[in-house]
Order: structure tokens, then sequence, then C-alpha cells
């Protein structure tokens, strides 16, 4: 029989293969995380198989309540009216380029329509998702 702590090990690497995979299941990565300490804790110290399964519901669902307030506070961000950026690349035809705002490079997609828009243009900054900056060219 193999060692529990390699058990949980394969464990914590299926979970994050179904992460990478792009699995939308809540919870996903704070479990393999606590899988992976897991892993580490019963090879050092023979915790009960209850108290295994305790900790690992339990800080998965402290992992979860941490991730939902983290992203609730990150999507509440709002930014100051009248920010603008100016076009460094990209919206030949397309809704998608790279603007430069706060002196730094970012994606951006153009809400407006999907008309050229050539560098050194500026742009209204409406939002922002992730990593990229939500756009309205001029005119």
């Amino acid at each position: 029989m193999a060692p529990v702590s390699l058990l949980w090990l394969l464990l914590a690497t299926g979970l994050l293969l179904l992460a990478l995979a792009g699995a939308e299941v809540d919870g996903l990565l704070p479990a393999a995380v606590v899988a992976l300490v897991l892993s580490v804790a019963t090879a050092w110290l023979p915790l009960p198989p209850l108290l295994q399964l305790g900790l690992l519901a339990g800080l998965t669902g402290l992992g979860v309540l941490g991730l939902r307030r983290w992203s609730t506070r990150q999507r509440h961000r709002s930014l100051p009216p009248a920010e603008t950026a100016t076009v460094l690349s990209g919206f030949n035809g397309s809704e998608t380029g790279r603007v430069r705002w706060h002196g730094q490079s970012w994606s951006a997609v153009n809400l407006g329509s999907s008309q050229a828009l050539s560098p050194g243009a500026v742009v209204t900054v409406l939002g922002r998702e992730g990593n990229q900056l939500q756009v309205l060219g001029p005119g």
C-alpha cells in the first residue's frame, strides 16, 4: 500500500492538472494547495485519517472564502473619471491593441467601433477587467 503522503501528493497533482485544464470549480485551487500541504504534513506526522479529511475540508473552505473576499475587493476597484491612455500599437481593424496608461503598457480592448486607432491617439479608459483595460476610441 502506498504511503498516505504519496496519495495526498497524487490528489494535489490531479487537482492542479484539472485547474490547468480550465475546469471551473470553486475551491479547486485551494483544495490542491491544501492537499499538497497535507502531503508534506503526513510525511512528517502520523495524522489520523479523519483529521486529515477535516483539515482538507476546513482549510479548503477558508481558502475559498479568502479568495471570494479578495475577488470582491478587486471588482469594486473603480477608476477615477476621465482617465486617458495613449495608443501604442494594434487596433488596426481589430478591437484589441496596446496602450500606455500610468506609465505602463497595457493590453486593451476598444469598446467602441473596431476602427483603426493610430499610435499616439488618445483614448478614454472606461474600466479594467483583470489585466486588460477597456477603452473607448475618439469619435
